[in-house]
């Protein structure tokens, strides 16, 4: 377990990008006014920050979520470990919550039987006209399956970018392949239908601020929700 937790200091879904010959930082946060992720209900309205380094293809990157309004939302810090090429995309993200099997929610616990810790990895791969993209979990507080034990909890999701008037669009569509408590399924379920729109709001000359609009439908839990959320980054 220690080997795989250096290893994988792992959050922020690893996203396709181009090999650079330099290294990279990423500093940004975004500001969104309910947390939505994978289509389950995470918080009410949230600061998110960014803070990541890339270079030739590997990326490590830190986010983190925090509720603004209700101070009872749950807690997020996430580290992520991640290479591409090409389209080609593999990661293993580490997510931690303020809530879990730890009620004292200590960062550096990892106890297996007693961690607000869960490890995931991922693999996808980015087509240009659609990004596929798989996730399971393989380490600490996983949801269970019909039998009450581990269910290796995953989730996999299509995303579709395209343009259209003034807008930068992400069309997605996301399902749990089994059944888990983690992401509250009985069997095959569709539990993401989102549609994303993105469009910078000119401030000068040299700076703009990127606004974006979100509608998201969850077909298993019969919920579905609009956020909307600013990006501020240098």
């Amino acid at each position: 377990m220690k080997k795989i937790v250096l290893l994988a200091l792992g959050l922020v879904a690893v996203t396709t990008t181009h090999a650079q010959d330099k290294i990279e930082t990423t500093v940004s946060g975004d500001i969104v006014s309910s947390y939505i992720w994978r289509g389950l209900d995470a918080g009410s309205t949230a600061i998110q920050p960014t803070l990541g380094i890339g270079y030739k293809g590997l990326s490590l990157t830190a986010w983190g979520s925090y509720g603004i309004t209700n101070p009872d939302d749950v807690k997020e810090f996430d580290l992520s470990l991640g290479y591409t090429t090409g389209g080609f995309s593999i990661g293993i993200t580490d997510y931690w919550f303020s809530v879990g099997l730890d009620p004292d929610a200590r960062y550096f616990k990892y106890d297996a039987h007693g961690t607000n810790h869960v490890f995931e990895a991922t693999i996808g791969y980015d087509f240009g006209p659609v990004s596929l993209q798989w996730y399971t979990n393989f380490a600490g507080n996983d949801g269970l399956n019909k039998d009450g034990k581990r269910a290796y909890s995953s989730y996999f999701e299509a995303n579709v970018p395209f343009k259209l008037a003034t807008c930068e669009w992400i069309a997605t569509a996301g399902a749990v392949p089994y059944t888990t408590t983690f992401y509250g399924t009985n069997g095959f379920a569709v539990t993401n239908l989102a549609l994303k729109a993105t469009k910078e709001i000119k401030v000068t000359d040299s700076f703009s601020i990127p606004i974006f609009g979100q509608v998201v439908g969850n077909p298993c839990s019969q919920k579905a929700y609009l956020v909307l959320g600013i990006t501020l980054q240098p």
